[in-house]
Formats: structure tokens, C-alpha cells, sequence
């Protein structure tokens, strides 16, 4: 997941010329923004997995492989 937000910023700070429009209020390459995005969004994905990963820790495997 590091990675893909590591590329994710990169990717960002490239096409910040593409989206200047787009931006009111803060400049280019806002390093809170670049910051805080990241970490909110890599937030989200967890608490988004979370919940399954639970639900799946719970189920017996040899009765989820008969289930098959």
C-alpha cells in the first residue's frame, strides 16, 4: 500500500499543471495537502477493510474449503 501512495503523490505532483484550474485556494504543490490526502485515504482503505478481514479471521477454514 506504501507504494501506491508513494506513486500516487508522484503521479499528483506530475500532472499538477493539468489541474490548475481545479485548485482554488491553495498553490500547486501544497504539502499539507500532499500530506494529509495520502494518509486520509490510506485510512479509509483500512477501515474499509477491516470489517471483511474480521468477518473472514471467524470462519473455519476446512469448513469454508467443504463449503466449496
Amino acid at each position: 500500500m506504501d507504494g501506491g501512495i508513494a506513486l500516487g503523490v508522484v503521479g499528483a505532483l506530475g500532472l499538477t499543471h493539468f489541474l490548475r484550474n481545479l485548485l482554488y485556494e491553495i498553490r500547486l504543490t501544497d504539502p499539507p495537502t500532499f500530506l494529509l490526502v495520502p494518509l486520509l485515504l490510506g485510512r479509509v482503505a483500512l477501515a474499509a477493510s477491516y470489517i471483511p478481514a474480521r468477518r473472514a479471521t471467524r470462519v473455519d477454514p476446512i469448513v469454508a474449503l467443504r463449503h466449496e
